[in-house]
């Protein structure tokens, strides 16, 4: 079962809520709504790990994915799993990228008000995210009044010098930022510039000419971030390949005996223990 925040008011596109709907899953991955009281003494006493998936991801993809995604890291019972789900998609599908970045904002900017008035003063946040919800953690991070433990960006589809440049206080909040990118996530390789030449004219952080974190990693080494960052080209890890499949249909953890998520699975449970990254 995990538990999750609910930004989104409707299941596809739509607006952002001020207060999210706290849910849980099931087995099944049926959610059922809880009470704040119930989260907050669910995580009392426990750290907090948030899960923010990307664009274009409807609520029962996410909800899927993410769900997936706690049964694979297996936390120990000190942390506590908290899937955020924002409204980062459209009925029209992917051409509504470049609109996206400033809900991407809005939602960082409402989860972190959202940890700072209605979580326990003592819980230790970390962070993870894939592909545009990297832009709802850094703002998440922003804002929190605390630090945070750890920040792991998946397959950033955010500027790669955005570490040392528009989230430079974020980045300093952090205790470690792990950073996981591929040269063969052709998503990131292709939408992203693409994105952002139009995003330009709505977002003054869309620079057309950067690659994104995800595809090239950041420029260097900067303080607290934690090489190495680049997966091997002969993987072959694609825009997907981060996370569990977010379709119900599909058998979970199904026939494949070394599923492309097993890697970053091992490499988030690393980040969070603070050992070293042994992968890429």
């Amino acid at each position: 079962m995990s538990l999750f925040l609910n930004f989104r008011m409707q299941p596809v596109g739509g607006g952002l809520r001020a207060e999210p709907m706290i849910l849980r899953t099931d087995a099944d991955i049926r959610a059922s709504v809880l009470d704040l009281s119930t989260l907050q003494r669910l995580v009392s006493g426990r750290s907090v790990l948030l899960a923010v998936h990307g664009f274009n991801n409807g609520q029962s993809e996410a909800l899927c994915k993410l769900t997936r995604l706690e049964e694979v890291l297996a936390l120990p019972p000190s942390v506590a799993f908290i899937g955020v789900l924002w409204p980062g998609d459209s009925a029209a599908g992917f051409i509504s990228y470049p609109v996206e970045k400033p809900t991407a904002s809005a939602s960082g900017q409402r989860l972190a008000k959202f940890c700072n008035n209605r979580l326990p003063a003592t819980v230790e946040v970390s962070i993870l995210s894939h592909s545009l919800g990297a832009r709802v953690a850094l703002e998440t991070v922003r804002g929190l009044r605390a630090d945070v433990r750890a920040v792991v960006l998946m397959a950033g589809a955010i500027e790669r010098n955005c570490l040392e440049k528009e989230y430079s206080d974020a980045f300093a909040k952090a205790e470690a930022v792990h950073v996981l990118a591929s040269r063969k996530d052709n998503v990131l390789r292709w939408a992203f510039p693409a994105g952002n030449f139009f995003g330009q004219l709505l977002d003054r952080t869309a620079w057309p000419l950067s690659s994104a974190l995800g595809y090239s990693g950041p420029p260097k080494q900067i303080g607290k971030t934690r090489p190495p960052w680049i997966i091997d080209d002969e993987e072959d890890y694609d825009h997907g390949d981060y996370l569990p499949s977010g379709n119900k249909a599909e058998a979970f953890p199904g026939a494949d005996p070394a599923p492309t998520w097993r890697n970053t699975a091992a490499y988030v449970g690393r980040a969070l223990s603070g050992n070293p990254q042994i992968w890429p």
